[in-house]
């Protein structure tokens, strides 16, 4: 078993010391004179930013056990099928095809699809060049500091938490479907607020099963997942094969029967059905060649997905007019509607079966955030701790684990859709961002006057994309605002291509199209972010307002107090080394 030096090893205790052992919560007196320094402080982690090389081997030894290096490009692949194909397409199809898009849904899909590429295209470089567990938030540690990595961190975990409390309670809903009951027969209805009114105990029981399976072994989650997504795959074949079959082509002569309004709207939503790619890239630490497999394994599943998502939201719609398609199990009302009722149970056994390998990539993906955000202190310290004997991270998996079922045990679905495709989005625009501050700034390297150039056409990218959105989301349909948007975006994008030189060329595998490709990604990601409904808005920045406060009170203490012993224990090392080195010299000289 590899471990790093200098630590100690120790199983996964659960002592203060092992929540917040930094020295700002040694005592109260400390800590009081730590929040006295607070402005001080904050300053020094806005403009904190870490290094590729901190993030591989300095902040990766916190976790004491090393995770092992199991995975291949395949095992990416069906990772990255089984991540994604679940409760966005068995679910939200149905409901985005009769609320918003009708047979457009299909073109909902691609907007979306191509939304994620891009994204995926923008993650894959990052995953390459820092193989760790801690995904974006490595990423923008690295580029974007200290500060926003954490808020943007605090929205990847909660995007987690999100996805699997709406996938749990998807589950409840085709489980009822293969019983032949109502979608919420198994759920328990109080008088709470509406919206949170309904309990799903089922889904609390299926979000704790599966953390309990991705504690013991990645690898043999991988090999589960690799079996069930195979069966997946065979189901969702019978089901466009057997679907076809029953398809009626007048059903598509209102394609879009809400307009490009409804059609954008959808594709917001539809997010949620790409969320689950990004836990591949936390699993860059465990692959054996992260150069090779995951350029492979992270495009190649998402082009796969897609295509299955356009192909199966055609099926559906062919099968049925888009008016009488059940938003709770769209697929198995739809064959019970056309005479192959039998088939719903097929379909119903399949959705639960994506389902669960979803909520189990899940699991794997969030824990592996969770894990890397702890070992920079930003988070409690015993969240980082990876188990010694199943090296995985086993606090921070029982940690989501719980807070998922939390969540999943009270919110209604249509709530947690929205506030999902949300967090996704901001995370997605975020990494974009950080991409285009990699190539184009190094510090030391760049000239002040091309770093205000950077910061200028960035400026303008940014700003432009926001106007765009604005004047999509208001309804205003004058060609002038959009005009204006988009040929500033044009120009903010050439700006950064022609003027700016780039300061850094990836070493393993880079994106290809830069700036454009990230450029276009940060575009549509805004615009997207337009068509949702104002109340996720409002949660989302609820969610932000409560991590600020954490920040301030304890996770940027605990952050700093870590970064500073770190560079003392740096200099230290370098000190020592260099007294080793003199004190060899003399004997040089006498052998000589």
């Amino acid at each position: 078993m590899e471990q790093h030096s200098g630590l100690k090893r120790r199983a996964c205790t659960c002592s203060k010391d092992d929540f917040f052992p930094e020295e700002s919560f040694k005592s109260w007196g400390n800590y009081m004179r730590a929040l006295g320094k607070t402005p001080s402080r904050l300053k020094d982690r806005l403009l904190a930013r870490s290094l590729d090389a901190t993030e591989i081997t300095e902040v990766r030894a916190q976790s004491q056990n090393d995770m092992k290096k199991s995975l291949n490009w395949w095992d990416l692949i069906w990772f990255g099928l089984g991540a994604v194909i679940g409760a966005g397409i068995f679910v939200l199809t149905g409901l985005e095809a009769r609320q918003d898009a009708g047979p457009a849904v299909v073109i909902s899909y691609v907007v979306s699809g191509l939304s994620a590429l891009l994204s995926v295209f923008c993650y894959t470089e990052f995953a390459v060049e820092i193989p760790v567990a801690g995904g974006s938030f490595a990423y923008l540690r690295v580029e974007l500091g200290d500060f926003v990595a954490f808020i943007t961190a605090g929205n990847i975990l909660f995007e987690y938490i999100v996805s699997n409390a709406a996938v749990a309670r998807a589950w409840t809903s085709y489980l009822a479907s293969l019983c032949n009951r109502s979608p919420d027969s198994f759920r328990i209805t109080t008088s709470l607020a509406p919206d949170y009114n309904v309990l799903d105990p089922i889904a609390v029981a299926v979000i704790l099963a599966v953390s309990l399976a991705a504690l013991f072994s990645t690898k043999h989650s991988s090999r589960f997942n690799y079996i069930a997504s195979i069966v997946h795959v065979i189901i969702i074949l019978f089901v466009i094969i057997a679907g076809l079959i029953h398809a009626h082509p007048e059903n598509l002569s209102e394609f879009a029967p809400y307009g490009a309004r409804g059609i954008f709207k959808a594709s917001a939503v539809l997010y949620f059905a790409y969320v689950g790619f990004d836990a591949l890239a936390t699993m860059a630490e465990e692959t054996k060649n992260p150069a090779r497999d995951i350029p492979i394994g992270l495009v190649g599943s998402m082009v796969t997905t897609t295509a299955i998502y356009c192909v199966l939201a055609l099926t559906l719609c062919l099968m049925q007019p888009y008016n009488k398609i059940d938003p709770d199990a769209p697929f198995s009302i739809a064959f019970q509607a056309v005479g192959m009722g039998w088939a719903k149970y097929i379909v119903a056994f399949g959705a639960l079966k994506g389902m669960t390998t979803v909520l189990l990539v899940a699991a794997v993906g969030q824990a592996r955030y969770l894990t890397h955000i702890a070992r920079t202190h930003m988070a409690p310290a015993w969240l980082a701790l990876v188990h010694p004997k199943y090296r995985t991270p086993v606090n921070s998996t029982v940690v989501m684990g719980i807070t998922s079922s939390v969540i999943a045990l009270f919110t209604d679905l249509s709530v947690l859709a929205n506030l999902l495709s949300l967090s996704t989005l901001f995370i997605f625009l975020m990494v974009a961002l950080a991409l285009l501050v990699r190539r184009y700034y190094v510090s030391g390297a760049t000239t002040n006057s091309d770093r205000w150039k950077l910061i200028g056409f960035l400026i303008v990218i940014l700003g432009s994309s926001v106007a765009l959105s604005i004047v999509w989301s208001t309804g205003t349909n004058g060609w002038v605002g959009y005009t204006v948007a988009a040929t500033s975006w044009l120009l903010g994008t050439l700006g950064l291509w022609v003027w700016v030189p780039m300061a850094r060329k990836p070493q393993f595998w880079g994106t290809p199209l830069v700036p454009w490709l990230p450029s276009a990604s940060i575009a549509i990601n805004i615009f997207l972010l337009g068509s949702l409904d104002g109340a996720s808005f409002v949660r989302f920045m609820i969610w932000t307002g409560c991590l600020l406060l954490y920040y301030v009170f304890f996770g940027l203490h605990a952050s700093y107090d870590t970064a500073k012993a770190a560079e003392k224990n740096f200099v230290s090392q370098n000190l020592a080394e260099g007294d080793r080195v003199a004190a060899q010299i003399p004997s040089v000289v006498i052998e000589s």
